[in-house]
């Protein structure tokens, strides 16, 4: 069976709602970011990143989440969570990478500064330039990028999930959804969708 580490409020949310969507078994566990937990020597042998989310499967275990949400996509085919066609695959992996290497990397800069410089007076200048790079990286997706109702447009895949949860993050970020109107329908669309609801009462739970 699939065991999923995840902590609230991060990426592996995409994940987990993933994982809901695709019919799989599987199960989760929680880990506490307050007391350190991704840090322990029992999480840091299935995950040396020290990060979330990282799927435990048969044949060993999965890190960084487009790996993960393309492995769901492939391993549940039922649950057509994924394009066959390869150029079309491709495109949504594009997609997700973009998201992994360029949005998330935009958020953590306002959280995470200390990853990328020990002088306070650069991280506070890193916190500060979050808004203008989220806003920004959400104009290209809004405008040249999601084609909606999905990402892949009447296509529900597992970019789906990962762009909601970027898309949660604005307000957070310092942005204002209001400005990204495909963006915002597609938040409202996610978050009537059952699997999401499940995956949000794991996570609170």
């Amino acid at each position: 069976m699939l065991t999923l580490y995840f902590a609230p409020r991060t990426c592996a949310l995409a994940s987990l709602i993933a994982l809901e969507e695709s019919g799989l078994l599987f199960t989760t566990k929680k880990l506490n970011f307050a007391e350190g937990e991704q840090r322990s020597p029992d999480y840091l042998a299935i995950n040396p990143k020290g990060r979330v989310p990282a799927l435990v499967t048969e044949r060993g275990v999965i890190t960084e989440t487009p790996a993960i949400l393309a492995y769901i996509a492939q391993i549940a085919p039922a649950a057509q969570l994924a394009p066959l066609d390869p150029f079309e695959f491709a495109r949504m992996q594009a997609f997700n990478n973009y998201l992994c290497s360029t949005v998330h990397v935009n958020h953590a800069h306002g959280r995470r500064g200390s990853r990328w410089a020990d002088d306070t007076a650069a991280q506070e200048a890193m916190k500060a330039k979050v808004p203008q790079t989220m806003a920004e990286a959400f104009e290209v997706i809004d405008h040249k990028m999601l084609e909606g109702p999905w990402v892949m447009g009447e296509y529900y895949s597992v970019a789906d999930p990962y762009l909601f949860v970027m898309t949660g993050w604005l307000r957070p970020d310092g942005v204002d959804p209001i400005h990204f109107k495909k963006s915002t329908a597609h938040y409202a669309q996610m978050i009537e969708r059952p699997a999401v609801q499940r995956a949000l009462e794991r996570e609170q739970a």
